[in-house]
C-alpha cells in the first residue's frame, strides 16, 4: 500500500517492452539500419502514446531518466534560457525535494525564489500567487498532487493566471498523471513533469512536456551531447523502458476511468474502517481536492515509527522523513500546521490497480490492532481519555 513511491509493473507492460531488449536491441538513433529503424518506430509510437495521455502533441514529449530530471531539466533550462527576462521563479512549499532542491541550488547563483504557503488542506491562495508575481517572474512551479497527502492544487486556475501574467507554467505531475485526467491545453500548462514507474511502467524512464505553441517554450539544455531529443536531452534512449512507458500511458488512459472509481471506493472504505475502529485520528489535507488512491492519516499518542514495526508486513510509509542524523517530522505536514506530535505519527497509505478489497480488509484489522495496543502503553493516551489537559496540569 505504498503505490505512491513506486507501483508494479503491469504484466501487459512487461509483455510489450521484452521484444526490445533483445530482438529489436537496436539504437533508436542509428538512422542506417533496419535495428535502429525498429527502435526509432517503437520510440515514437511510445511518444504518441504518452502525449494523448496529457492532450499534448508527440513532438512536445521529451524523454528523460525520469521525473527528477524532468524538473531539473524544465526549472533550470527555463531559468538560463529566459535570464535576460528575469530571474524570479515561483513555487511552494509542499512542492517534491526534486523542485525544492533544484530552486533553492538556482538561488546560490543569484535567482530569487518565492515559496508559497498552503491552507490546512493543503492548497496554495491564488491571490498570494498573484501577489507574488513580478516583473521579474519568469517561471511558476506548482506540482498538480502531492505527492505525500495527495491533495490537488487548483491547476487550471494557476495556468489562466500564468498565461494573463506571460509568465511560464510548469508541474510536476508524476502523482496525478493516469490517476485523473490531465489536459495540458486546457490547463494552460507549458511543462509537465511526468515518469513511468508512477502508472505501472518501468523505472529509470521519465518524460517532460514542453509547450511549442502558444507560447513556444524553450530550454537550455543540462545534458549535453550528441543532441537527442531536439537538442534539449542528450543520451541514448532507454527503448525498452520508453516502450514501457508508453503501453503504460496507453493503458492508464483507457482505464481511467474504471480505475478510479474502484481505487476511491477502497480508499474510502479504508478510512472509514479505521475511523470506525479508532479515535483520535485526523486525515491531513483536504478529501475534496484529493487523488482517489491517497489517505494520509495522523494517530494521535502513537509514534510513526513504532506504528511502522508493528504492521511490518503492510507497505506503507510514515510523515517523518529522516534528514541527516535527525528524525524531522514530514515538512509536508508542517506546512498545514499539523503539529510535531501528530506529524510524526502520520501513515502514508498509496492503493494501486492490483490492491484487492480482502487486502484492505486486512490493513484495518492490522491497523486498529497495532494502535490500540501502543496507545495501551502510553500514558499520554490514558491522561488524555481521562480528560486531563497536561497544559494546565502541574
Amino acid at each position: 500500500m505504498d503505490n505512491h513511491a513506486t507501483t508494479a509493473v503491469d504484466p501487459r507492460v512487461v509483455s510489450a517492452m521484452l521484444p526490445y531488449f533483445n530482438e529489436k536491441f537496436g539504437n533508436a538513433a542509428s538512422r542506417n539500419h533496419s535495428f535502429g529503424w525498429a527502435a526509432e518506430e517503437a520510440v515514437e509510437s511510445a511518444r504518441g502514446q504518452i502525449a494523448r495521455l496529457i492532450n499534448a502533441a508527440p513532438k512536445e514529449i521529451i524523454f528523460t531518466s525520469g521525473a527528477t530530471e524532468s524538473n531539473n531539466l524544465a526549472i533550470k533550462g527555463v531559468a538560463e534560457m529566459y535570464r535576460e527576462r528575469g530571474n524570479h521563479i515561483i513555487t511552494q512549499v509542499t512542492e517534491h525535494k526534486a523542485v525544492l532542491d533544484t530552486c533553492k541550488r538556482l538561488e546560490k547563483y543569484g535567482y530569487q525564489v518565492t515559496y508559497l504557503p498552503v491552507g490546512k488542506d493543503g492548497r496554495i491562495d491564488l491571490d498570494h500567487l498573484r501577489r507574488a508575481i513580478t516583473a521579474k517572474t519568469v517561471l511558476i512551479a506548482i506540482m498538480y498532487a502531492n505527492n505525500e497527502i495527495g491533495v490537488i492544487q487548483p491547476i487550471e486556475e494557476i495556468g489562466k493566471i500564468a498565461k494573463e501574467k506571460g509568465v511560464l507554467f510548469h508541474t510536476d505531475a508524476v502523482q496525478a498523471v493516469g490517476k485523473v485526467p490531465v489536459d495540458v491545453i486546457k490547463d494552460n500548462v507549458d511543462l509537465l513533469a511526468l515518469t513511468g514507474h508512477k502508472i505501472y511502467g518501468p523505472k529509470g524512464c521519465g518524460a517532460l512536456y514542453v509547450r511549442r505553441r502558444n507560447p513556444r517554450v524553450q530550454l537550455t539544455s543540462i545534458i549535453d551531447g550528441g543532441g537527442h531529443e531536439r537538442g534539449m536531452r542528450s543520451g541514448t534512449l532507454n527503448v525498452p523502458g520508453i516502450v514501457g512507458f508508453g503501453k503504460a500511458a496507453e493503458l492508464s488512459q483507457s482505464e481511467m476511468a474504471q480505475e478510479t472509481e474502484r481505487l476511491r471506493g477502497l480508499r474510502d472504505h479504508l478510512k472509514e474502517g479505521i475511523l470506525k475502529g479508532l479515535d483520535e485520528v485526523y486525515v491531513n489535507g483536504s478529501m475534496t481536492y484529493r487523488l482517489p488512491n491517497n489517505l494520509n492519516v495522523s494517530f494521535a499518542y502513537v509514534d510513526g515509527e513504532s506504528l511502522l514495526m508493528g504492521i511490518n508486513d503492510v507497505a506503507v510509509s510514515s510523515g517523518s522523513a529522516c534528514t541527516s542524523a535527525k528524525m524531522e517530522p514530514s515538512y509536508v505536514l508542517k506546512a498545514l500546521g499539523v503539529n510535531e506530535d501528530l506529524a510524526h505519527s502520520s501513515i502514508r497509505f498509496g492503493l494501486g490497480r492490483f490492491n484487492t478489497p480482502e487486502e484492505v480488509d486486512y490493513v484495518i484489522q492490522r491497523v486498529v490492532e497495532v494502535v490500540s495496543r501502543l496507545r495501551e502503553l502510553s500514558p499520554l493516551y490514558d491522561t488524555a481519555k481521562e480528560r486531563v489537559h497536561l497544559s494546565k496540569t502541574n
